[in-house]
This record gives C-alpha cells, sequence and structure tokens, in this order.
C-alpha cells in the first residue's frame, strides 16, 4: 500500500490471477528484498501459500470469469449484465432459483440470507444460456455447496444423496447418507454431469 501497487490491505484480494499480476511487483520492492531475506524467505513463502489459498479456495476464479465476460466480443450488454449478477450471486438466476427452492433443498433451512444458489454443472463448464438456466441451479447451505461444487458430493436420479469415499469426515459437517433431495426432470441433464464429471467417485 505504501508503495502505490494497491489500494487496501493484500489480504482483502480474492482472485488468484490479481495476486498472480501483482506479485512480481512486490519482489521488487526494496523493502520487500530486505525484509524476505532476513526473515529467510519468509515473506516469499506467506505470498505463496496466500496465492495456493486463494486457487482452492476459490477455485473458480470469479475475477478472471468476469474479465471474460465483459471483453467478449458476441455478448450484448444486457448478457453481459445478467451474467456478471450471476456470476457473483446475485440478480435473475438466483432469483429464480429462490422461486423454485423457497429454502435449503436439501435441509429444508429457510433463512436465504444465508443460503447460497449453486451451479450444478460448473459455470466454467455451462454455455451462457446454462449459467442463466434456474434449472441449472439448487439452492444450498454453504456446507453443502462447498462438498457439492468440491464434487464431494452428489445426488442420484431419485434425489438420495451420494458420499465420496474420499469424503470421511462428512457427518462433521452435518451431511449424512440419509440426506435427500427433491429433484425434478429438468435437473436432471445437469446432474448427470455432475455425477459423470464432476463427482470425485475414488
Amino acid at each position: 500500500m505504501e508503495n502505490g501497487l494497491i489500494s487496501g490491505p493484500l489480504i482483502a484480494l480474492t482472485s488468484s490471477s490479481a495476486l498472480g499480476l501483482l506479485s512480481p511487483r512486490i519482489y521488487e520492492l526494496p523493502v520487500f528484498k530486505e525484509r524476505n531475506a532476513r526473515g529467510h524467505h519468509m515473506y516469499s513463502a506467506t505470498l505463496s501459500q496466500f496465492s495456493a489459498y486463494l486457487s482452492s479456495n476459490g477455485g473458480d476464479d470469479v475475477q478472471t470469469d468476469l474479465e471474460q465476460i465483459i471483453s467478449d466480443p458476441v455478448t450484448t450488454m444486457t448478457e453481459k449484465t445478467a451474467l456478471i449478477k450471476s456470476r457473483i450471486g446475485q440478480g435473475t438466476f438466483r432469483d429464480r432459483v429462490l422461486l423454485h427452492w423457497t429454502g435449503c433443498a436439501v435441509t429444508g433451512f429457510s433463512d436465504t440470507s444465508l443460503l447460497v444458489a449453486s451451479h450444478i454443472k460448473p459455470w466454467k463448464k455451462s454455455t451462457n444460456s446454462e449459467r442463466l438456466d434456474p434449472w441449472n441451479g439448487l439452492l444450498l447451505s454453504p456446507n453443502l455447496d462447498k462438498a457439492f461444487d468440491k464434487g464431494f458430493v452428489t445426488f442420484e436420479k431419485d434425489g438420495a444423496i451420494r458420499l465420496s469415499p474420499l469424503f470421511t469426515e462428512a457427518t462433521k459437517l452435518g451431511i449424512s447418507l440419509s440426506m435427500k433431495i427433491a429433484l425434478k426432470p429438468e435437473h436432471e441433464k445437469y446432474m448427470e454431469h455432475h455425477r459423470n464429471k464432476e463427482f470425485k467417485s475414488d
């Protein structure tokens, strides 16, 4: 901040690509070089760990996706606005998902301010129309959303939950084999993709 590279604290960054652009400039700062050498490379190791955290925690790298939407010459401004709002969890997609699921699709928890409108077929693998299709959405509590997004849980055609064998501590997150979801036929093409392509079966 003191050297004019960033306007706020470094930990406010949520994009691994943004940190990737910033890091080389940080490494060139004399104060960074001096403190890093004195601290036995502690500072560079910390930056590396922070980068790894951003890459894993924000796996989809929202900022990169937003930049791609904005720079797409084919997409109209109206479509861009809808896609941007969808990507950051607002707008038409969330509204339509909320209309179908009035609470968490699995637990029934009803405070929607705490729930996530999650894409079944991941954003990166969806077409623009699929990204806005409410049938490609589930309303989930944060723990279920993260487990679903990472492929540790999926749902059968009849709605029964399936747990990955790699998800050994599911019960500690309150996730159990007794859970079920009421899917519609319109969800199935997206859920089939999730079962076959995203779920960690081994």
